[in-house]
C-alpha cells in the first residue's frame, strides 16, 4: 500500500477488537468486493459527535510520571487521529475500539463548563492547576463547533483559577481575548506539541493536526502577547522524528517558547497493534527498523508501563536522544524557565465576579 492509499485523514487504518466486549465486528472479504462490483464505499469514514452527561469533569491524576495533578476532558475521542496517541486506550471503557473508533466516534460534554464551576466554587476546593486536557486535545476540530473550552476557559478567568492547555492546534488562538487575561493574573500556561518540522511526516502521523508553520506561527503569537509556553516534543519516535531534535528546539525557541518537554514514545495496549498495522502500510521500507528501535528502548518490548521509565526509554537509543535534549536545552533555551502559576487568588474568588471584557 502507498501512503497516497491511506485511509484519507485518519491515523489508525483498521477497526481493532475492544478487550472489554465480548463480540466483535469484522468487514468480511465478500462484502468488500460486493461494494467494490457495486461501486459503491464500503465506509463512509464520518466523523459522529455523540453526546455524553458525566457526573464530574475534573480528574485526579494517580500517575506519578505524568506531570499534573488535576486534568479535565470535554471531549473523548480526538479527530486529530495521531496515530501514536496514549489515549486511544481510553476509549475501550467508552464501549468503542482503539482505532478508527477513537478518531471517529467523539464524545461531547456540553455540561463541563457547569460542571466545572461547580467544583471551583466547591468550598472544600483549593486551587491547584488544571490541565486541558490531560486524555484528548481539547481544541481539536469539535471544539470549533461546540465552543466547550472557551467556555471553561470564562469559568477560570471568573473564579481566578490556574489553568494549563495542552494542543497542537492552532484554534486555540480565537480564544486569545481569554488567554490574555488570565495570563495578567499568571494564570495560564499553553504545551504546545510540535513532533516534527517535516510537512510530509506530520500528513502521515498526525492526518488532522494544524500544519507545523501554523504551530509555529501558535507559539510566536501566544507569546507575544505575554501568554508562557512550553513547547511539547513528544513523543519521539527513533527513525521518524528523533534526528530532528535540535531543529525542532531551536524552531520553538525561535518563536518564544521558554521551554520544552519530550517522552519517548510507547505504544502500550492496543496501540501497539494500531501503529504497527500503519508504520507497514504508511513507511513499509521503515517499519521493521522503527519497530525495533521502540522495542529496544523499552526492554525488547513495545509496551511499556514501568513508573519513571516508560516515557523515557533505556538502552543506547534513548540514551543518544536524552544526550540530544541536554544538548538542545543548553543551546537554546539557556536562562529561560516556564513560569509558576498563580494559586493565591482563587480563594478571593468563590463566588465568582464579572468577566472584565
Amino acid at each position: 500500500m502507498k501512503s497516497d492509499d491511506l485511509i484519507k485523514g485518519r491515523g489508525a487504518q483498521r477497526q481493532v477488537p475492544n478487550k472489554f466486549l465480548e463480540h466483535i465486528h469484522e468487514t468480511r472479504d465478500d462484502f468488500l468486493e460486493y461494494c467494490r462490483m457495486e461501486g459503491e464505499a464500503s465506509d463512509k469514514n464520518k466523523t459522529q459527535y455523540l453526546p455524553i452527561f458525566p457526573k464530574t469533569i475534573v480528574n485526579k491524576v494517580t500517575s506519578p510520571d505524568v506531570g499534573m495533578m488535576y486534568s479535565m476532558n470535554p471531549y473523548q475521542g480526538c479527530e486529530h487521529g495521531c496515530i501514536y496517541c496514549y489515549a486511544r486506550n481510553t476509549h475501550e471503557f467508552w464501549g468503542y475500539g482503539a482505532g478508527l473508533d477513537f478518531e471517529r466516534k467523539i464524545l461531547v460534554k456540553k455540561a463541563a463548563p457547569e460542571l466545572l464551576e461547580n467544583k471551583l466554587k466547591g468550598q472544600k476546593w483549593e486551587a491547584r492547576t488544571i490541565v486541558l486536557s490531560g486524555n484528548t486535545d481539547c481544541y481539536q476540530p469539535a471544539e470549533k463547533k461546540f465552543e466547550i473550552t472557551r467556555a471553561c476557559l470564562e469559568v477560570f478567568l471568573k473564579y481566578r483559577h490556574p489553568v494549563g492547555i495542552i494542543t497542537k492546534n492552532a484554534l486555540i488562538l480565537r480564544d486569545l481575548d481569554i488567554l490574555k487575561e488570565l495570563a495578567k493574573h499568571r494564570l495560564v500556561g499553553v504545551n504546545v506539541s510540535v513532533t516534527t518540522l517535516s510537512e510530509e511526516t506530520r500528513r502521515i502521523l498526525e492526518p488532522r493536526t494544524a500544519t507545523i508553520s501554523k504551530r509555529l506561527e501558535t507559539i510566536r503569537i501566544l507569546s507575544e502577547n505575554g501568554i508562557p509556553v512550553n513547547a511539547m516534543l513528544a513523543p519521539i519516535i527513533p527513525g521518524i522524528n528523533s534526528h530532528e531534535i535540535l531543529n525542532l528546539a531551536k524552531a520553538v525557541s525561535g518563536n518564544g517558547a521558554l521551554s520544552f518537554g519530550f517522552t519517548v514514545v510507547r505504544l502500550n495496549g492496543a496501540i501497539g497493534q494500531i501503529f504497527s498495522d500503519w508504520i507497514k502500510k504508511a513507511l513499509p521500507h521503515r517499519a521493521d527498523k522503527v519497530l525495533h528501535q521502540i522495542a529496544e528502548c523499552h526492554g525488547g518490548s513495545l509496551n511499556d508501563s514501568r513508573f519513571g521509565l516508560r516515557n523515557r526509554g533505556e538502552g543506547s537509543i534513548a540514551t543518544q536522544i536524552h544526550d540530544l535534549v541536554r544538548l538542545a536545552r543548553r543551546t537554546y533555551f539557556k536562562d529561560r524557565k516556564f513560569p509558576e502559576l498563580n494559586h493565591d487568588l482563587h480563594a478571593g474568588h468563590k463566588g465568582g465576579q464579572l468577566k472584565l471584557f
